[in-house]
């Protein structure tokens, strides 16, 4: 197994992609929009591999008082290489106790996956 991409929310995806690229040598991906949910998101590659960086935004990232409901880390994703070994992973974690958030299935931006919690309420993306 290994970690696909750490996910983060930002309230401005332009500028913080633009830091990543001009600092660190990030690749973004295309730019991804999901009006049913007003989210916004990009994929940035690193020169050498390995884990990607997923910013995010979405319209309400602060509550009325200005603090932040959304910014952050939101979710790390492991690959664990197949559909088949989603599914069957994600029902292993499931007997185990382990809490399922959502089962696999292919995501309105293409990944295949399911989302679990941690004994800690963190998210973990298991993806092909």
């Amino acid at each position: 197994m290994k970690i696909d991409h750490i996910a983060l929310w930002a309230d401005d995806i332009e500028n913080l992609k633009d830091f990543y690229v001009r600092y660190f040598n990030a690749v973004a991906g295309k730019k991804y929009y999901n009006p049913a949910k007003q989210f916004t998101s990009y994929f940035l590659t690193f020169p050498n591999g390995g884990c990607r960086l997923e910013i995010m935004n979405v319209p309400n990232l602060f509550n009325s008082d200005k603090s932040r409901v959304f910014t952050g880390f939101c979710h790390i994703s492991i690959s664990v290489g197949s559909k088949n070994m989603v599914n069957e992973f994600t029902e292993y974690l499931h007997k185990a106790g382990v809490a399922v958030k959502s089962n696999p299935r292919t995501t309105g931006d293409g990944y295949y996956e399911s989302v679990v919690s941690d004994p800690e309420g963190n998210l973990i993306e298991i993806t092909i």
